[in-house]
């Protein structure tokens, strides 16, 4: 038979996260009750486990079966592409559905579970409020103190800490949400289903011992940690709390796991008649906190209040109670129970009187090694007993006697023996068949020597021998024994094979120790060892069953790390002791460096992760690149960044400069010294400059910089085009000579003039030097030239040449200085011919006008009578486009010469007026 651990944990490997079986009954029914029914993601069905998602779904429905959807498969030539359809949906629908209710499963297990890890900060926080709450009824009544509760308070955190709460026979993590059973005796915490598998086992195994008996007494079951038996009746088949008042108590994340959350209220070992204050809670109950009015043991003291769990108190006065010497009394001080022995020492006589010794007075009777030694009442022998007390008796050979044989007796003196009878002994012998044949005698019997017919032990095997010698045969029994292991290899054996006497030697739930019992049967017992998971430095532990270590978080330890350090550092940063390698050491290095003398000021590098290199290269992209690997290395100190204040080649500036660059350095700037010729500065980037003639100034060119090959750039003076012919050079340039064509104010005749002579003059005398001596060409507003002689600006407006005016009508005219002309101080009026003249001009303009329009009628006309023509109705073929002969009139026939010939006349009458008049 497998043990039950391994039957209830099937198909879990190490009870992971996966569906926890219900322990069934002998017809296969699972047990009822909530223990069954309701273990939270451990009892009931068998549901999948992410190893087994969508593997119903997955399996192809067999011939004859029906498919998962409920519908009888088609025949293969009937199903055509929209069935092949159907199918693949509905097998796409049931593996959709497996694998969403394994993931809400995943997760509520992963959500749900005690083993999970929370974070630090929140948990730790969170599980001392619950402790809190759990401890407020009782420290009311302490007044706060807690030093009773430390056992109990152990029991709490086991519930919360990740892994310590373990089913010893399963070997797996009691999750908050699954159903468990408390032993009253030990109070550990098993899984519903295996603590009634175990049950059940157990019984089992002990009634089939006998096959007499099998099945009809009510053998005990005991607690698989610490054998407390129980009785079948106790065997747990409802989930209760840890007080057992609420059946199936709701998962409640601000409780302790498995608690109902409301007062204990269980009576207190041992009983006081009081009842526990705390909240539900694992473990055994605390002390009694109640306060109580009692004396000592003594009972000499007065009555005062103590704690009802501590009211057996001492006084620390002599008890003073006699001693069962009878002679002293007891000088201990007040004490519980009854009083020691008195350790005084006394003389004292044995029993019988003879001897006297010194003794403790806790023990006056007490026996010599002489024999009695007294007469006895026959008078003839004496008292062979060892010191006694009382009477010695009566003789022993006093009274009737029998003989040797028991058959005839004899009433003779004590001093005379009791003789034979002659009789047949007849006592049964050792055989236990056979009387003895010899004549009544003193002494044993001798053997039996009678051949009798005897079957060996075994009763396989007959043989005629003397009676007092045994017979077994040779064979040997293939009986099993109790273990159904091996067999009983015991020769002649009768049956009752022994049990078997071999070393188990199973290797338990663990995985590291091997049963130490007997061969036997059923499963064996969990593990007795604990292990303790220790941190790094050893200074924090947790004990967990022996098996647990290997998934077991160790404990957090507040202890530093006492590891040297594995840098150059005399010690490492302080940090909490952990395991694997120290974090990297993040002090400064402070190394001297060997070129400067300065202090490192980087973080350590002697163990500074560096990738390696020079591994080997995929050979194509059909070969999967291997990761990175690193190495731990010291790495040099970095080049010295310290600031060393240094002036740059050019001395513009001084800059701090990294003590590993400390050296000539140019700024990049502009040299930016004066020339020698005074007006530039070298243009080279900041070089060395090696000083001349004991100079130190910084603004010197030395003889590094640069030579100035440009020409003069100095400003020239105002007007002055002509550059300098010198090159670039100190001081000022020289005067300019050179000749300068300028024009004269009225910009018709071209001067030469020296530049310096312009430059160098004023406004009179530029006005004298642009002068041609000529008359000014411009004109005046009038029209007419001026009289000046060559100027600037301009004319004056004072001209006195002589102009004709004349009348409006332009016959008369008149001649009159040009400025009175100008400003309209004399006119020329028209007379009465003028005013003739203009009537004889308009006259003849009207009869032009009268011509005109007599020609306009008359064309009008002619061409209204061709129209006329046309609207009478000639044939088409005939017609012809009328063509209107007009007969021109004299004047329109020769008004083109007449005109021209009368505008000559009226242009001659008109200068004839003009010029007779005058």
């Amino acid at each position: 038979m497998d043990a039950p651990w391994r039957q209830v944990a099937a198909g879990r490997g190490r009870a992971r996260g996966r569906a926890t079986a219900v322990p069934l009954s002998g017809n296969g029914v699972p047990l009822g009750g909530a223990g069954g029914g309701r273990a939270k993601g451990s009892g009931g069905a068998v549901s999948s486990g992410p190893g087994l998602r969508g593997a119903a779904a997955l399996a192809p429905a067999g011939r004859g079966q029906r498919s998962a959807g409920g519908e009888a498969p088609q025949p293969p030539g009937a199903r055509g592409e929209d069935g092949s359809e159907l199918m693949s949906q509905k097998k796409f629908e049931e593996i959709k559905k497996s694998n969403q209710a394994a993931a809400r499963k995943l997760l509520e297990e992963h959500c749900s579970s005690s083993s999970e890890e929370e974070g630090d900060d929140d948990f730790e926080g969170k599980q001392g409020k619950i402790v809190a709450n759990t401890f407020t009824t009782y420290t009311t009544h302490t007044d706060g103190d807690i030093h009773e509760l430390e056992r109990t308070k152990q029991y709490l955190n086991e519930a919360f800490q990740a892994g310590a709460m373990t089913c010893l026979i399963c070997i797996a993590s009691v999750k908050r949400n699954q159903a468990v059973w408390s032993c009253s005796g030990c109070f550990c915490i098993f899984h519903m289903p295996c603590i009634q598998k175990w049950a059940k086992d157990s019984q089992f195994l002990v009634s089939s011992v006998t096959d007499d008996d099998f099945g009809k007494k009510d053998y005990p079951w005991p607690c698989p940690k610490c054998r407390f038996e129980y009785k079948r009746s106790e065997t747990p088949s409802r989930y209760y709390c840890y007080c057992g008042k609420v059946e199936d108590p709701p998962l409640d994340p601000w409780l302790v796991p498995h608690s109902c959350g409301q007062v204990c209220e269980r009576e207190f070992k041992p009983s006081c008649g009081h009842k526990c204050l705390l909240l539900c809670h694992p473990g055994p109950c605390p002390p009694c906190p109640k306060m109580v009015t009692t004396t000592c043991y003594c009972k000499k003291a007065k009555p005062i209040p103590r704690r009802c769990s501590a009211k057996q108190w001492s006084c620390q006065l002599p008890c003073g109670r006699k001693l069962l010497c009878g002679h002293h009394k007891c000088e201990n001080p007040c004490h519980a129970g009854n009083c020691q022995p008195c350790p005084r020492v006394s003389r004292q006589k044995c029993v019988c009187g003879k001897k006297v010794a010194e003794r403790s007075c806790a023990s006056p009777v007490w026996h010599c090694d002489q024999v009695c030694g007294k007469t006895l009442p026959c008078g003839n022998h004496t008292c062979e007993q060892v010191c006694h007390v009382g009477a010695c008796g009566e003789c022993p050979r006093s009274g009737k006697r029998s003989c040797p044989c028991q058959k005839s007796k004899f009433s003779l003196p004590c001093t005379e023996d009791v003789p034979t009878c002659g009789d047949s002994c007849d006592k049964i012998l050792e055989c236990g068949i056979h009387r003895c044949s010899q004549r009544c005698h003193r002494g044993p019997c001798e053997t039996c020597r009678q051949e009798v017919e005897k079957q060996c032990r075994c009763g396989k095997h007959t043989k005629r021998m003397p009676c007092h010698k045994p017979y077994l045969c040779e064979t040997k029994c293939v009986k099993m024994r109790d273990c159904q292991k091996h067999q009983c290899r015991r020769k002649c054996c009768p049956g009752n094979c022994p049990p078997c006497d071999q070393n188990c030697g199973r290797t338990l739930g663990c995985r590291n120790h091997k049963c130490p019992s007997v061969c036997h049967r059923g499963s064996c017992y969990p593990c007795p060892e604990t292990v303790d998971v220790k941190c790094n430095c050893g200074n924090a532990k947790v004990t967990v069953p022996c098996g647990r270590e290997r998934t077991t978080r160790p404990p957090k330890c507040k202890e530093l790390c006492s590891r040297p350090p594995t840098c150059h550092h005399a010690s490492q940063e302080k940090h909490r002791c952990h395991f694997g390698p120290c974090p990297p050491c993040h002090q400064p290095c402070q190394k001297v460096l060997e070129k400067c003398g300065h202090l490192c000021p980087e973080s350590c590098h002697d163990q500074a992760l560096v990738k390696q290199t020079g591994r080997h290269q995929p050979s194509g992209p059909w070969e999967q690149p291997a990761e990175p690997a690193f190495i731990q290395t010291a790495l040099p100190c970095p080049p010295c960044q310290v600031p060393i204040p240094v002036e740059c080649l050019g001395k513009h500036e001084v800059s701090p400069l990294p003590c590993h660059a400390v050296g000539p350095y140019s700024c990049k700037r502009l040299c930016g010294r004066m020339l020698r010729c005074q007006n530039h500065t070298c243009m080279k980037e900041c070089h060395k400059v090696t000083e001349v003639d004991g100079s130190t100034g910084k603004n010197k060119a030395g003889p590094e910089c640069l030579h100035c090959e440009e020409g003069c750039s100095k400003s020239r003076p105002a007007g002055c085009p002509h550059p300098c012919v010198l090159p670039c050079h100190p001081g000022k340039c020289p005067p300019c000579v050179q000749m300068l064509r300028i024009k004269c104010h009225c910009k018709i005749t071209s001067l030469y003039v020296e530049c310096r002579k312009i430059t160098t003059a004023d406004v009179s005398e530029k006005n004298l030097l642009s002068c041609c001596k000529n008359q000014c060409p411009k004109e005046l507003p009038c029209g007419h030239r001026c009289k000046e002689m060559c100027h600037p600006g301009e004319c004056p407006f004072n001209c006195n040449q002589k102009v004709k005016l004349r009348c409006p009508c332009k016959r008369i005219k008149r001649e009159l200085p040009c400025n009175k002309i100008r400003e309209n101080q004399v006119s020329v009026e028209c007379d009465a011919m003028c005013k003739e003249v203009k009537r004889k001009a308009s006259e003849i303009k009207e009869a032009e006008a009268n011509a005109a329009l007599e020609e306009e009628k008359r064309r009008q006309q002619a061409e209204l009578e061709a129209f006329e023509n046309r609207l009478k109705g000639r044939r088409k073929k005939s017609r012809k486009r009328d063509e209107v002969a007009v007969e021109l009139s004299p004047w329109q026939k020769y008004k083109s010469y007449l005109l021209p010939a009368c505008a000559v006349v009226v242009a001659v009458l008109m200068w004839y007026i003009f010029h007779g008049v005058d």
